[in-house]
């Protein structure tokens, strides 16, 4: 069998000691942010990126081997494992080739095959077989043939013998792995596919347009067109097909397993190969090219997804500040909710600024007592319906006041979900729906992390076609997308919710919940240790979990910063050698400058951690996320009928896709960069030049009203 470790460290480009180092840890039970941030002497300094490519490898390598036994077995107990074929399989590191290589002896339903053998006719093909070589003599097939014609078996004539064992041969050469695999070769390097919109949709009635006539190369579909080509197809919309030159392929057979002189038994190998290429390779190889741009494309859009999701969880954050947040509506009202610095719901107001002017004096009366009354510092407000009619309202109110909070339009994709969710009914059981969705969006503005983890990543809005890729996939990578964020940034351990807690690392949902209600009925943790009063939070989830968790204004400054509680007596080593009490801790790292190191090393802690610990201390406590910007709308423009061709406006890219990124320009309506617009020079890739998040600057290329489309520009030269 394969040595999986070894063989991770050639296929990953890392020494043996890291794979198996790291390996070790995982089955430990310890968790990748853990290891990549705590274990850096172990396993050579490995990243994140790293860790999760072996886990992910050797994972499927370890099925791998799991299914070669199986098989191994399977063919054994027939009596059919050869040495030569015990080695194929042994040697294989795919999937695809491990499956080809069991196919010919794969339990299977009954085939025209199964029911010639029933008829006896195997000895008939084996004997057809023996005469396919270039020296054999010339033998009418009809003469042996004739032998086998059988009232009680069911053979009624030669013709009927000769089909059944061409229908043996047949099925016997389409099970052959290396002609499947260069034929699924050639499909893949050569193929095209083709599409074309049903007769029943006129030009100009789908969004499938570009797909109404439509070829690719095979190898060069990008993964946005394959994924819109299998949606079409799946709405009824779009024929999809792949394409390709079948005269080669049956060529290519007949060079393989053609190797007689003899013209009639060429004939009779001709047309059993183009029945069995029809009849029993043509649509599984076409099937397995599909499925296999299929898995590749969903593993490249949920890549892209994924880079969105951490772009907007780790969006700056404005600050735990008393905010005033806004769930706009026309007809029904604004709903207001006031929130606390500790992002706790403190009141709330509904106002109809958009209905009456003097709706609209009372709506502004209303404002202005909220913002006296809890010396509001944000407002956050939904860029919904009404938003930026909303947005407007506001400003004139805030022209009327002396103290001026910041106003900033908030992406409210998801927050209706979250209301509606278990986890919000649990948090606000007596607040409507609506009220919850005010407060999950003032709460996105405080802290974006701490609240889009309570939702669904799915209905963040941030992904394309998220509904069409591998749905288990795409949920184990974006919860692991989650958990880096939520590690990388920390977590306050007295405010945190349940739902931030269960991502940190070590803590499952039932330790989360049994850290909230520990909190709630102890009040708010002193000290890191703590924690293992809570129940089943025992020393192993402790490791894991410590570093990650902070305590602000707790009983030592170390539990504010990310130094993990087992490196805390040579932190202490060190302020003592420097003469720096902790409370002081900020001052050790600059007076560690040009200190050698290597005296603090122990056996556990290397350098690595030391560095760590270092560029920790220099700020203990700071938050990893970038310094909060806004972008601020022109005022003049709320509707996609206010804009003009050449426009220049600010904007927020919404989301990166692989031809381009979205851009909110404060319309209802995101507009498009089209990759061919990032920049003045070529991009392959608009994750290198944009994120969600990012503030940006646009210029207006084209409006399309009717279709509600916005073409935008990132380029500096018009």
């Amino acid at each position: 069998m394969v040595n999986i470790p070894q063989l991770l460290a050639q296929e990953l480009n890392l020494k043996p000691f890291q794979v198996q180092s790291a390996l070790e840890l995982m089955a430990e039970g310890a968790t990748i942010p853990f290891i990549a941030r705590y274990r850096k002497e172990r396993t050579g300094e490995m990243n994140e990126t790293q860790l999760r490519e072996l886990a992910e490898r050797h994972a499927y390598l370890t099925e791998l081997e799991e299914r070669k036994a199986a098989i191994l077995s399977a063919i054994a107990s027939l009596g059919k494992l050869t040495e030569e074929l015990q080695a194929k399989i042994t040697a294989c590191l795919q999937k695809t080739e491990l499956e080809d290589l069991y196919l010919p002896y794969r339990p299977k339903r009954r085939t025209r095959a199964t029911a010639a053998r029933e008829k006896g006719l195997e000895p008939l093909a084996e004997w057809i077989k023996s005469l396919n070589v270039k020296n054999a003599p010339i033998v009418p097939l009809e003469s042996e043939a004739v032998k086998y014609i059988s009232e009680e078996k069911g053979v009624k004539s030669k013709e009927e013998a000769l089909k059944g064992a061409a229908d043996i041969l047949a099925e016997e050469i389409a099970e052959k792995a290396e002609l499947r695999a260069y034929i699924r070769e050639y499909l893949l390097n050569e193929g095209v596919f083709v599409s074309r919109v049903k007769d029943d949709y006129p030009e100009g009635t789908t969004k499938f347009e570009m797909y109404r006539n439509y070829q690719i190369r095979v190898e060069d579909i990008a993964p946005h067109n394959l994924l819109a080509l299998y949606r079409g197809e799946a709405e009824g919309i779009l024929d999809f097909d792949l394409s390709f030159d079948e005269g080669v392929v049956l060529s290519y057979l007949e060079s393989q397993e053609i190797r007689t002189k003899n013209p009639s038994l060429r004939k009779f190998y001709h047309d059993l190969l183009k029945d069995g290429w029809t009849r029993l390779m043509k649509e599984s190889l076409i099937s397995a090219v599909r499925n296999e741009k299929k898995s590749f494309a969903d593993v490249e859009s949920i890549k892209t997804f994924e880079a969105n999701l951490r772009d907007l969880l780790l969006s700056s954050p404005a600050g735990m500040r008393p905010t005033l947040a806004i769930d706009p509506g026309f007809r029904t009202g604004c709903k207001v909710a006031v929130l606390s610095q500790t992002g706790q719901f403190l009141a709330y107001q509904a106002i109809f600024p958009h209905q009456s002017a003097a709706a609209r004096s009372q709506a502004a009366q209303t404002v202005k007592q909220l913002l006296e009354k809890y010396r509001i510092e944000l407002i956050a407000i939904g860029n919904g319906t009404a938003g930026r009619e909303t947005d407007e309202f506001i400003s004139e109110v805030l022209q009327t006041v002396e103290r001026k909070p910041i106003k900033v339009m908030v992406n409210e994709s998801g927050a209706s979900i979250y209301s509606a969710s278990q986890v919000a009914i649990a948090e606000f059981p007596e607040l409507d729906i609506t009220v919850r969705g005010a407060i999950s969006i003032g709460r996105r503005l405080q802290d974006p992390l701490a609240e889009l983890v309570k939702i669904d990543p799915k209905s963040i809005g941030v992904g394309q076609y998220q509904h069409d890729v591998d749905q288990k996939l795409l949920k184990q990578k974006l919860e692991e997308t989650v958990e880096s964020c939520v590690n990388y940034v920390g977590v306050d351990l007295n405010t945190a919710s349940q739902e931030l807690l269960g991502y940190v690392s070590g803590i499952t949902t039932t330790i989360a919940n049994n850290i909230v209600a520990y909190r709630n009925e102890n009040g708010v943790f002193k000290n890191r240790r703590q924690l293992l009063k809570v129940a089943k939070l025992g020393p192993k989830a402790f490791e894991q979990a410590a570093g990650f968790l902070r305590i602000r204004g707790g009983e030592n400054p170390l539990d504010n910063t990310a130094v993990h509680p087992e490196s805390y007596k040579i932190v202490e080593a060190i302020a003592n050698d420097l003469n720096v009490s902790l409370t002081q801790i900020s001052q050790v790292a600059s007076k560690l400058k040009g200190t050698n190191l290597k005296k603090y090393v122990t056996e556990t802690v290397g350098e690595p951690t030391l560095r760590d610990i270092i560029g920790e201390l220099e700020k203990p406590g700071r938050d990893p996320r970038a310094e909060f910007k806004y972008a601020t709308f022109r005022e003049d423009i709320k509707e996609i009928s206010d804009l003009k061709s050449g426009m220049e406006l600010e904007g927020i890219v919404t989301n990166v896709a692989n031809f381009g990124a979205f851009v909110d320009i404060g319309v209802h309506q995101d507009g498009l960069v089209h990759i061919s617009q990032l920049a003045d020079r070529f991009v392959d890739d608009p994750k290198k030049f944009v994120k969600v998040g990012q503030i940006v600057k646009v210029r207006v290329l084209e409006i399309d009203v009717q279709r509600k489309r916005i073409g935008l520009s990132m380029k500096l030269n018009k």
